[in-house]
């Protein structure tokens, strides 16, 4: 497959390791030809890594299968997962995850990505709803500036907010970079 087709959450084999693209994009500076800057997740080391490709360049495609699952609970020994489908449960391990409990609560769904029958990936949706669990009050008259805060959500997961959010709101929260994005 060309390199200006590839996307986020396709498999591929680069130096004879499996990756999962996590982040495409497609650059054209002033005085440079185009190119492709893609990050990858080495599915077996779980490093991510940049990668400059050319925009005629080849790379070879690995079909991964989908499964949308869902998420039951965690403990000392991962994640346990449950198939949609025909209810099979797994267990995922931590490296595997990364930090993508931080934005999963229970029985929220996930699309897990399998090679060989083999859990590699998790991908997950653009945006979570989550609750806040714990955040400092208001400071009156400070409107002046734009400010913000530390909130812990309900998965231990902490986000800066702006001043007016309170304990016990649901929040739309960015899962590519952890940000706030409004109100739910």
């Amino acid at each position: 497959m060309k390199a200006t087709e590839l996307r986020p959450g396709l498999g591929c084999k680069i130096d004879g390791k499996l990756y999962v693209i996590t982040n495409f994009e497609h650059r054209t500076p002033g005085n440079l030809r185009a190119f492709i800057q893609i990050k990858i997740k080495d599915v077996i080391a779980g490093k991510t890594i940049e990668r400059r490709l050319g925009s005629s360049d080849d790379v070879e495609v690995v079909d991964l299968d989908r499964r949308a699952m869902e998420y039951l609970y965690s403990d000392s020994s991962g994640a346990t997962f449950m198939d949609k489908e025909n209810y099979d449960q797994i267990v995922i391990s931590p490296d595997i995850l990364g930090d993508a409990l931080l934005y999963l609560r229970p029985n929220a769904e996930a699309i897990v990505l399998f090679h060989d029958g083999n859990a590699i990936s998790l991908e997950m949706p653009a945006s979570v709803e989550l609750t806040v669990k714990d955040c400092p009050p208001e400071v009156k008259g400070a409107t002046v500036t734009n400010q913000t805060k530390d909130a812990t959500m309900e998965t231990g997961l902490m986000v800066r907010v702006p001043a007016f959010i309170k304990t016990g709101e649901t929040l739309r929260i960015n899962t590519a970079d952890g940000s706030y994005q409004s109100r739910a």
